[in-house]
């Protein structure tokens, strides 16, 4: 069947060469004129999930934002989140307070709104007076003379218990005296006690009945002795009830009265009941306890024993909020997230309390919206699991790290869980989201809104409109002089460059803002109170002239001839090829010499990139998919018989990508058929197993490298740049490049097919198949056709000749 004729490549013209932005289709004069666009331009997918997300009060509907950087994700979805939060009220405050039961596990209260400071105030200036109060009752006539009459009354029993014992041993001539190993009996006469040799001497039955009433009397004693633990104890309760009674009595108004404040509270009458309860039992501590320097805070160092005890931990204060929390954790490590317990040293030791209960970021947004970046999240050891298990849980529970990781036994505080309300906005690239997608299976439980944004947006006359808006706020935002239209219109064009395609702008804000602040500084620098579109050029002049070290290398051994690259005359199986290279967030585009080489073999095309492990795999894909063109093309009942190396001359670091697969088949194709190509040509593009010829990335920066060097060289008017149909679209050329076309000193030019490079390289027609299956004569393809029919002669002769000799070799055996 015959192939259909092949179309000639194009020439493109200047205006095809990008979009230029008139000055005059600007409706203003400055950017001052101009509106801030308030909203995410270009981004109505992100903009329609974030509503969702936000509506959306149910657990696991928090969002994950991604796009690539600089797009400005964190600042336009900080802003957005602003101004819903802008309508939704303040969450309320929370504290901790000491747990008079279980004192390792501090209380948390909920406080309304603005409310927490005062409850923290409050209390501490109740507690600070609480000694004076006790000072006083304790010291009052009434409380002296009841305690009084209580140490009477147990000296009186003390005293009756004796007496009685006394006189009783008195009628039967016998003394009790106390000595200092206790209280003993001795007999007495005359109102002296008889020394022990007089006693001696007295009647043996005066001594047996002395002895005898003795221990009758011992007896007494010793039970008079057991009931005084019992009287002194008795006292002693006295005594305490007595204390509790003076101590209700003075702290109860002082309570009661703030108490009377906080009756819409349960959780916190409740407290202030244990409190004055604890207050109560304490009493002679606290009595005896040294007083803090006035201004001391309860939770530092210097303050009092009391003061910390009886005090309030406020770890979230929104007293200054009008609305509800957006916070932004910039260092999202796990004790920053939810909250840590600090220690003090004391003596030498570390020591604790509630007070020393720090809050995290969960806390602060409690309520509200926290805003983390996915990558510095991922990065901190445990804070990711972390955050995850307070959004399962719905409560924050400070633990340290330690614990969590089983490293630690030591006893700590384990403070009350809070309960947790929050929406969580992880911000990251794509890659980040979807390994975490694949990897994690908490992350579609827990982050169900994905935010998607998009890296352009479409150039028409409402969006470009908005855009000059979006510019101006920025400008406005930064305090940066108004940009002129012609400004304005430089920045524009340069956003559709950054796109990567002349039909749209790019999202990419970050970028934008930096050139906008290097023009200010330039119009500044020129004493002008606008920015002008030579500012704006000499700006993006700036940045490229900043990071272009590599490039003006390569570009200068190219012109000393040590990188061999032609730009002039014809070579056989030799073609300008086009590559970019990326250093950081600069690319450039570097030409290379790609060759060929046949001879005759098995059909082969071998990839020396590939061979010595320099080529990826999308680079050896586009070999093996022009070796299979060249196959379905010219052997398709017939095996090839040659083999062709092909290879990037003085390429060390790599090969990648099928952007040079065009080229390559063109320098195969001018080995095979022996027909010289023209080196004031450059090509780039990929190629199906048709030959239509595909897009490829990159296409300004590899025309712009090639025009720099033929222009370093000197233009003659017949160099130029092959590339894909399918890119015209994309190109987006310096102003040097499109003056040079436009002067027709430089030339861009499109395929649709590999058949229009060739014949544009070669200078011969491709040539189609006719109704027998022949190719033209005179053309590219019957050349090449031509000579892979000898080769497979001279190929079917060898094996003849060795099938021969085998035989023979055989025969003679």
């Amino acid at each position: 069947m015959a192939d259909k004729a092949t179309a000639e490549a194009r020439r493109l013209a200047a205006d095809e060469l990008g979009w230029t932005c008139e000055p005059e289709s600007l409706e203003f004069e400055t950017s001052a004129d101009l509106e801030p666009f308030d909203g995410l331009l270009g981004q109505e997918r992100a903009a329609a999930a974030i509503e969702l997300g936000i509506a959306l009060r149910r657990p696991g509907y928090n969002l994950f934002a991604v796009g690539p950087q600089r797009l400005g994700k964190h600042h336009q979805v900080r802003r957005f989140i602003e101004r819903k939060a802008a309508e939704e009220s303040a969450p309320p405050d929370w504290c901790y307070v000491n747990n008079f039961r279980q004192s390792h596990a501090p209380n948390a209260l909920r406080i309304p709104t603005g409310r927490g400071r005062e409850f923290k105030d409050g209390l501490e200036r109740l507690v600070g007076d609480l000694k004076e109060a006790l000072s006083t009752a304790f010291q009052a006539e009434e409380y002296s003379s009841r305690r009084q009459m209580i140490e009477q009354e147990l000296k009186d029993r003390q005293q009756e218990a004796f007496g009685e014992i006394e006189k009783e041993a008195e009628k039967e001539d016998i003394a009790l005296l106390r000595t200092p190993m206790g209280f003993t009996f001795a007999p007495v006469r005359e109102g002296k006690v008889i020394r022990p040799d007089v006693y001696k001497t007295l009647p043996e039955d005066e001594r047996t009945r002395i002895e005898a009433r003795s221990q009758e009397l011992q007896e007494k004693l010793r039970q008079a002795l057991q009931q005084m633990p019992n009287w002194v104890r008795e006292a002693r309760d006295k005594l305490r009830k007595l204390d509790e009674e003076t101590a209700h009595y003075a702290v109860s108004g002082l309570i009661d009265r703030f108490k009377d404040d906080y009756a819409d509270l349960p959780e916190v009458v409740e407290h202030l009941d244990a409190e004055k309860a604890d207050i109560v039992d304490n009493v002679e501590g606290i009595l005896q306890a040294p007083q803090a320097p006035r201004d001391a805070e309860s939770d530092s160092p210097e303050s009092s024993p009391v003061q910390r005890r009886y005090g309030v931990n406020l770890i979230v204060d929104n007293a200054g909020q009008s609305h509800a929390p957006v916070v932004y954790e910039s260092n999202p490590t796990y004790d920053r997230l939810v909250g840590r317990v600090e220690q003090r040293a004391e003596m030498g030791a570390l020591v604790t309390d509630f007070h020393l209960i720090r809050a995290g970021a969960l806390h602060r947004a409690n309520g509200g919206y926290l805003i983390i970046d996915a990558r510095r999240l991922l990065t901190s050891p445990m804070a990711y699991e972390g955050l995850k298990q307070a959004l399962r849980s719905s409560e924050i529970r400070i633990e340290p790290l330690a614990h969590r990781l089983g490293m630690l036994t030591t006893v700590t505080l384990q403070p009350e869980p809070i309960a947790l309300d929050v929406k969580i906005v992880l911000i990251g690239e794509r890659m980040i989201y979807y390994l975490l997608s694949e990897l994690d299976p908490d992350l579609r439980e827990l982050f169900k809104v994905l935010v998607d944004f998009d890296e352009t947006v479409e150039r028409e006359a409402r969006s470009l409109g908005d855009y000059a808006r979006l510019i101006a706020g920025m400008i406005a935002n930064d305090g940066l002089r108004p940009f002129d239209r012609a400004a304005m219109s430089r920045v524009l064009e340069h956003s559709a460059r950054l796109s990567g395609e002349s039909s749209k702008l790019s999202t990419e804000v970050e970028t934008l803002c930096d050139v906008l602040r290097e023009a200010d500084y330039h119009a500044r620098k020129n004493d002008r109170s606008t920015v002008g579109r030579e500012d704006v050029q000499t700006a993006l002049d700036g940045r490229e002239y900043r990071v272009d070290r590599l490039r003006a290398r390569i570009q200068e051994e190219i012109r000393k001839h040590t990188l061999l690259v032609d730009t002039e005359g014809r070579a056989v199986g030799q073609v300008n090829g086009l590559s970019v290279l990326q250093m950081g967030g600069f690319a450039f585009g570097r030409p290379s010499r790609i060759t060929a080489r046949v001879r005759l073999g098995r059909g082969e095309v071998v990839d020396i990139e590939r061979e010595v492990k320099l080529g990826g795999p999308t680079h050896s894909k586009g070999v093996l998919i022009l070796a299979g063109f060249l196959g379905g093309r010219f052997a398709a009942e017939t095996p090839l018989s040659l083999s062709a190396s092909l290879v990037f001359e003085q390429s060390y670091g790599g090969v990648e990508g099928d952007s040079a697969s065009m080229a390559e088949l063109c320098a195969l194709l001018s080995a095979i058929a022996d027909v010289p190509v023209r080196q004031d040509l450059a090509i780039t593009g990929s190629m199906n197993q048709n030959g239509a010829a595909q897009a490829i990335g990159g296409v300004n920066e590899k025309i712009e490298g090639f025009f720099d060097l033929c222009a370093a060289r000197g233009l003659n008017g017949r160099q130029g740049v092959i590339i894909p149909q399918a890119n015209v679209r994309h190109l987006m050329l310096a102003d040097r490049v499109r003056k040079a076309v436009d002067a027709e000193e430089f030339h861009v030019y499109s395929v649709a097919h590999v058949d229009e490079a060739a014949a544009l390289l070669t200078g011969l027609p491709a040539g189609a198949r006719d109704d027998e299956g022949k190719f033209a004569a005179g053309s590219l393809n019957a050349q090449v056709a031509e000579r892979l029919r000898r080769l497979a002669e001279r190929r079917q002769a060898f094996a003849s000749a060795e099938g021969s000799g085998a035989g023979t070799g055989q025969g003679a055996g």
